[in-house]
């Protein structure tokens, strides 16, 4: 009883501190109907400052790092990424009333890593005054490119599978007709690593890392990336909030599993990734910081990265229902569950 007390009042307490405040504030704003906005271009470039300060700060720790203390967080990324997708894919894109197609880029998105919400976290444990490993911005990229990847494969041999039995009725062991069974051409997986590494958040997040580990960019990133951080994180965190309590109204034509799914996804990717930021904890000394910021990071979903790798790759789908329930609920469940990944830590670690 006293645990759930203590994790009751963490969460309280967390949903006062400005970066989940803001969020809630802006979900309030667009409730109520405000004609606030921030311009489409001030936001882009806000998301962008915020991706370089968090490539420039891991590369500047990768550099320093212990590469077995960097290996085992990087694998358990992959991992999580790989078997969010492969849940969502016995879950969601099973369940009536929704389109396989629809539910695989859906659980894309939520394999995949939300930069906005590993940035909100961060400040969160930064200014509780939890140390965390400085590579975690790192592991984005592992997390994100597994899911993303993972996700446009299965969902590409599925539709290969169905067009087999529809062309005949007949489908072999392989999975095909006439004992071919789906291809999956290599070119296919090459143009969605190239599209995935020129999304502009993940080109932002490496750029920065690469920058981090081969130049010497300290002085800019303390006096001008550090700085101004938590001021446009809270910025991000009003349009989100604006933005998501928008989504919401896509979701009025798609089907109810979509609301359970963005509803309780997160907490149960969430756990995913605490399990597996706890076996890296046993193994390595992970620390209980690097712990939350990794069950976040599976908690999350793409919100910059994923949506236009999903439409290059699966125009089928429909963006109302994947973008829909991963900004509409997914992230702002994810980043009101950080509390609750940080009290977990506490209790089972300790800070």
């Amino acid at each position: 009883m006293d645990l759930i007390t203590d994790i009751l009042t963490t969460m309280l307490a967390q949903l006062q501190k400005p970066t989940l405040s803001f969020l809630i504030g802006g979900m309030l704003l667009a409730a109520m109907g405000s004609k606030f906005e921030v311009p489409e271009p001030v936001y882009k470039f806000i998301v962008i400052l915020l991706l370089l300060k968090v490539g420039i700060g891991a590369g500047i720790s990768v550099r320093e790092a212990n590469l077995i203390e960097l290996a085992v967080p990087a694998l358990a990324s992959g991992i999580a990424g790989i078997v969010i997708v492969l849940l969502g894919a016995r879950t969601l894109a099973r369940l009536r009333g929704v389109t396989p197609m629809d539910g695989m880029a859906t659980v894309g998105l939520f394999g995949a890593v939300s930069a906005s919400t590993l940035a909100a976290s961060m400040a969160v444990l930064d200014d509780e005054g939890i140390a965390y490993e400085g590579f975690i911005g790192a592991l984005y990229p592992f997390m994100d490119i597994a899911a993303l990847v993972t996700a446009i494969v299965l969902a590409r041999l599925g539709a290969e599978r169905r067009a087999a039995v529809a062309g005949d009725g007949t489908v072999t062991m392989g999975g095909g007709t006439g004992g071919q069974g789906p291809t999956l051409d290599g070119a296919l997986i090459k143009g969605i690593l190239v599209d995935t590494f020129r999304s502009p958040a993940i080109s932002a997040l490496l750029l920065g890392l690469v920058l981090g580990v081969f130049a010497r960019p300290e002085t800019v990133y303390a006096s001008f990336y550090e700085p101004l951080f938590r001021g446009l994180l809270s910025i991000l965190m009003l349009v989100m909030g604006m933005e998501a309590w928008s989504r919401l109204s896509e979701l009025r034509g798609v089907a109810h599993a979509y609301l359970l799914y963005g509803l309780t996804a997160p907490i149960v990717h969430g756990m995913i990734g605490f399990g597996l930021g706890l076996a890296a904890h046993h193994l390595t000394g992970f620390s209980a910081g690097g712990v939350v910021l990794l069950s976040v990071m599976a908690a999350s979903s793409s919100d910059i990265s994923g949506p236009p790798t999903m439409r290059g790759a699966l125009p089928e789908a429909n963006p109302s229902a994947y973008v829909g329930v991963s900004t509409g609920l997914g992230t702002p469940v994810a980043i009101l569950s950080i509390p609750l990944f940080m009290a977990l830590a506490d209790a089972m670690i300790g800070f």
